[in-house]
C-alpha cells in the first residue's frame, strides 16, 4: 500500500519519514495546491525582475566571490547549468539510497514553501524523480555546510537535468538513461533554478534525521537492555526511585527510571537478593538514569533542531511575495552542525556505559557469575574478547565525539569565511551509533548469558521480554563457538526494532 506525504499542507516531523525507512519503494510526495501558489507567486516575482533588467545575486550574476560579475540574459540558462556541473565535485562513497531520498524530499519541501523563485515545472519534475524511484548518487564527501552542502546538492540537482549518474531499481547508470528508464525526461534549468538546488542544508539535515530515528530505537533499547544486565548482576532497583529523579529535575533522567521501573517489574530476582551484603551498585548500574537520561535530553534537543531546519527555507537569496530578492545566510549549517555535535556525544556515552556493564558481566570479580560467563573458563573464552570489541568500539566513538561545528576553514577566496562543517558533524553521529549499535547487541547477548546461570528465578516484565528476544536468535553460550553470526543477529534485532517491540508487549511502550 502506497503511502504519500503532502508537502505544504503542514510542517513534517521526523515521525512522517518513518514509513520511507520502513518501505522505501511504496513511499510517495505530492505538492498541495497551496503549496503551488506559493511557487507560482515566488515564481513571478523573479520574472519580473528579469523583465526590468535588474541586477539581481544568483539571477542575473556570477555566484560567491563572483557574485558583482553580471551575466548577460541569453547566458542566464547556461549560468545555472554550469553551476550545477561546476560544483558536483564531491568525493568518497555516496550517501544510501534512503539518506539521498530524504534529502529529496527536503528540498522539494523547500522549494514548496514559495521563497525560493523556482518554476513549479521545476519542483513537478523532483517530485516525478522521487515518486519514480530515479536516485541521485551523491558522494558524501566535499561539503563544509556553508553555503550549504554545495557540492552533494549539486549531484543531487545534476540528475534532473541528465547528467551525473543514478541509481534506479538497484543498478547504478547515468542519469539519462535512468530518466529514460523511468518514462522521464530531463529538465532545463531556467534562472535562479540552479541556485535554488544547491544552497541550503537538506544533506545535512537528512543525513541527521535518520540518525535521530535511529536513536530514539537505541534509547529505548538501551534501557530495556541495561535492565536485563541488572537482573543478571543481582542490581538494585531502588536507584531508579521516581523521587530521586523528581530531586534531579532532568527530564531524560525521569523518563529512564521510568522505563527501568516498568522493565524490571514483577522480577523474582530482585526481591531474592534484596537483603545481600551489596552495599551500593557500581556506577553503570546506579547511575542509569543519569547517563541514560542526559543522552535522552540531548536526543530531544536535537529532534527539535531537525525538525525545526526540516521545515526551514535554506537558500539564498529569497524571495518574497512583494518582489523583494533578499542576499542573506539561512544556508549555514550551524544549527544543525552543533545539534549532530551534541547528539554524537550523547548516543556516545549511552555506548560508554554499556560497555562497563559488559565488564560487569564477564569479570567474576565483579559479576559472581562464571569467568567471561562461560563454564570451563580456560578451555573456553567465552565472552572475553566480546568485550574486547565493545572496548575498541567506544574508543573509535571518543574520536568522532570531537566536535565539528568548532571548527571553521575559509572557502570561495574568504568570501565564505566562517562554514558549520554539518555533513561531518552528521556523518560522525552516523558512524557513532551504528558502533554503539554493536555495543549494546554485546550487552544484550552477555545478559541474557548472564541469565542462563539463575534461570528458576524469572526477571521483570520488559528484562524477560529481551531475553527471549535474543533467544529466538542466539542459543545459550555452553562452549566456545563462531561468535560473530550471533553479534549480528542481536544487533539486527535491536536495529530492526524487535527488541523494542517485545518490551514494549509486556511493559506498555517505554518513553525516548
Amino acid at each position: 500500500m502506497t503511502a504519500t506525504l503532502a508537502l505544504g499542507a503542514r510542517p513534517i516531523r521526523l515521525s512522517d519519514l518513518e514509513p520511507l525507512v520502513r518501505d522505501a519503494q511504496s513511499f510517495h510526495v505530492s505538492i498541495t495546491a497551496s503549496a503551488r501558489d506559493r511557487i507560482r507567486r515566488s515564481r513571478r516575482a523573479v520574472e519580473r525582475h528579469l523583465e526590468a533588467g535588474d541586477t539581481v545575486y544568483g539571477v542575473t550574476t556570477g555566484f560567491g566571490r563572483l557574485a558583482k560579475v553580471r551575466v548577460e540574459t541569453k547566458d542566464l540558462k547556461q549560468l545555472q547549468r554550469n553551476l550545477l556541473l561546476s560544483h558536483a565535485c564531491g568525493v568518497g562513497e555516496p550517501l544510501s539510497e534512503l539518506e539521498t531520498r530524504v534529502a529529496l524530499l527536503l528540498r522539494i519541501h523547500t522549494l514548496s514553501q514559495g521563497l525560493s523563485g523556482v518554476r513549479l515545472e521545476l519542483v513537478e519534475a523532483l517530485t516525478d524523480l522521487f515518486n519514480a524511484g530515479v536516485i541521485p548518487v551523491v558522494p558524501q564527501q566535499g561539503s563544509v555546510g556553508a553555503s550549504g552542502d554545495l557540492a552533494p546538492l549539486s549531484h543531487l540537482a545534476l540528475t534532473v537535468i541528465g547528467e551525473g549518474e543514478a541509481f534506479y531499481r538497484g543498478k547504478r547508470m547515468h542519469s539519462a538513461r535512468a530518466l529514460r528508464a523511468a518514462g522521464l525526461k530531463p529538465m532545463e534549468l531556467h534562472a535562479k533554478e540552479g541556485l535554488a538546488l544547491i544552497n541550503g542544508t537538506p544533506i545535512m539535515t537528512a543525513v541527521g534525521a535518520l540518525v535521530a530515528l535511529r536513536a530514539r530505537v537505541v534509547s529505548r533499547s538501551a534501557d530495556a537492555i541495561a535492565a536485563l544486565s541488572v537482573e543478571a548482576l543481582k542490581g538494585s532497583i531502588i536507584p531508579f526511585d521516581a523521587r530521586i529523579a523528581k530531586a534531579r529535575t532532568h527530564p531524560g533522567h525521569a523518563k529512564t527510571a521510568a522505563n527501568m521501573r516498568k522493565c524490571l517489574s514483577a522480577s523474582e530476582v530482585i526481591p531474592s537478593h534484596a537483603h545481600c551484603d551489596k552495599v551500593q551498585d557500581p556506577y553503570c548500574l546506579r547511575c542509569i538514569p543519569q547517563v541514560h537520561g542526559a543522552s535522552k535530553d540531548l536526543l530531544e534537543f536535537a529532534s527539535g533542531v531537525l525538525e525545526r531546519e526540516m521545515n526551514a527555507v535554506t537558500d539564498n537569496p529569497l524571495v518574497f511575495e512583494n518582489g523583494d530578492v533578499v542576499s542573506q545566510g539561512n544556508f549555514h549549517g550551524q544549527p544543525v552542525s552543533t545539534a549532530m555535535d551534541a547528539l554524537g556525544i550523547g548516543i556516545a556515552s549511552w555506548g560508554t556505559i554499556s560497555e562497563r556493564r559488559i565488564e560487569q558481566l564477564v569479570n567474576p570479580a565483579l559479576s559472581g557469575l562464571p569467568a567471561f560467563l562461560v563454564e570451563s573458563s580456560g578451555l573456553n573464552s567465552g565472552f572475553m574478547i566480546p568485550q574486547v570489541v565493545a572496548a575498541s568500539l567506544v574508543n573509535e566513538n571518543k574520536v568522532y565525539a570531537h566536535p565539528a561545528s568548532v571548527d571553521t576553514i575559509p572557502t570561495s577566496a574568504n568570501q565564505e569565511d566562517h562554514v558549520s562543517m554539518g555533513v561531518t558533524a552528521a556523518r560522525k553521529a552516523r558512524t557513532i551509533v551504528g558502533n554503539v549499535e554493536w555495543v549494546l547487541a554485546i550487552e544484550a547477548i552477555a545478559a541474557a548469558q548472564g541469565r542462563e546461570f539463575f534461570r528458576e528465578k524469572r526477571a521483570g516484565r520488559g528484562a524477560e521480554a529481551v531475553y527471549q528476544c535474543i533467544r529466538t536468535r542466539v542459543r545459550p553460550l555452553e562452549q566456545d563457538r563462531y561468535l560473530h553470526p550471533d553479534l549480528v543477529a542481536a544487533r539486527d534485532l535491536i536495529a530492526s526494532r524487535a527488541i523494542e517491540s517485545q518490551v514494549t508487549k509486556a511493559t506498555g511502550e517505554l518513553e525516548v
